[in-house]
């Protein structure tokens, strides 16, 4: 992962800054924040506990907001489709949706998780880097519409791994109910919450939005549990990639379309048949086929790791296209990839290289995800 450049006097810090020095972190510098690289144990270990139990992540750096409807509107979902891809409106209450928000050539500004979780208008999470501009283009483009507000007294916390479940269910009863994106407002640990059954590990699990000042109480009391273990960022990352989903400013930015991402349940079937959104006239072109790249998940099958930026050639060697995201999957044993290529080679089995220092690396197309996901769909 790469940290933004800031001195250590301008980062912010999450509620749970104080927590992870005292839990012997590695602190980094990662959208403009302080955070915990990983612990004591290190990313491999951090990782396969997350694989194996429960996982701990604080993501309290991501930006929490709730758009609402103006001029007596109920909801502003009719409003917000204006700048992203999923149909919103349709948005049942409980529910959370993945869409993207794009810019007028049909780019992704950012990803980001739509929910209902209850009357009070939208509840919408995206990624720390990206919050101030996001919420100024949203303010902006619903203006006189619908409003946002920056929820910045929240914290949110990832509790991932196949243990989550039963763990959380025990402070929290009502969660053992919920199903994959599922999203509800409630009370839990004593405090007003906002629960969605989700993450970003390819594991079932939950992220936990909560007042900002029961943060550090949440977070030991989920850590009491000898079945969950604070994790850092790399495994983050590394759990992340091997679920085959995408990271913004990487595998996805302003000049990749949600097509070109292989996001296509990200742009909803109502959507393309209105085409009433930004950049809708390049999305539809290229859901008929005219695409000149597509994203790929490649198997490395020697050498070192390609990481992001390493380039992909075919078997003659000439070069097709750039890695943007790779490193070792702990949970396969092997390095793996993502990155862009023309479409003629993208089909699963194809045979590629990768340019690592210099050398070309054997590689191969495969499926997403690499590691098969484990999200509860149903009880």
């Amino acid at each position: 992962m790469e940290p933004i450049a800031l001195s250590d006097q301008d980062l912010k810090k999450t509620p749970l800054f104080d927590a992870h020095v005292a839990a012997g972190a590695r602190m980094v510098p990662f959208a403009g924040y302080s955070m915990p690289v990983q612990y004591k144990d290190g990313v491999l270990k951090e990782h396969l506990w997350t694989r194996e139990h429960a996982g701990l992540f604080d993501v309290s750096h991501m930006g929490q907001a709730r758009i609402r409807g103006a001029n007596g509107e109920t909801s502003p979902a009719k409003a917000f489709e204006k700048v992203v891809s999923a149909d919103y409106q349709g948005l049942k209450p409980g529910k959370q949706r993945y869409g993207v928000l794009l810019n007028a050539q049909g780019g992704i500004v950012d990803d980001l998780m739509t929910a209902r979780p209850d009357e009070d208008g939208l509840f919408v999470v995206v990624n720390g880097a990206c919050k101030d501009n996001d919420y100024a283009i949203i303010a902006r483009e619903l203006a006189g519409e619908a409003t946002v507000t920056r929820l910045e007294d929240r914290a949110l916390l990832a509790l991932q791994g196949p243990e989550a479940a039963a763990v959380l269910a025990a402070h929290v009863p009502e969660a053992a109910q919920m199903v994959f994106m599922d999203a509800k407002a409630l009370t839990a640990f004593g405090v007003d919450a906002i629960i969605s059954r989700s993450g970003y590990t390819g594991e079932d699990g939950y992220e936990i939005s909560v007042p900002a000042d029961a943060a550090e109480r949440v977070w030991n009391t989920l850590l009491a549990d000898e079945r969950v273990k604070p994790i850092g960022l790399g495994a983050r990352d590394s759990l992340r990639l091997e679920a085959g989903l995408p990271l913004y400013g990487h595998d996805l930015d302003e000049t990749v379309s949600p097509i070109e991402a292989g996001l296509n349940f990200a742009v909803g079937k109502s959507r393309r048949e209105a085409g009433d959104y930004l950049g809708a006239d390049r999305i539809a072109k290229e859901l008929a086929g005219d695409l000149s790249r597509v994203r790929v998940n490649l198997k490395v099958l020697e050498g070192a790791p390609a990481r992001e930026g390493a380039e992909i050639a075919d078997e003659a060697g000439a070069v097709i296209g750039k890695v943007t995201s790779g490193g070792f999957a702990p949970s396969l044993g092997y390095p793996i990839a993502i990155g862009f290529a023309p479409p003629a080679y993208a089909a699963i089995g194809t045979k590629l290289k990768v340019i690592v220092r210099g050398k070309a690396a054997a590689a191969e197309v495969v499926a997403s995800p690499f590691v098969p996901n484990r999200y509860v769909r149903k009880l």
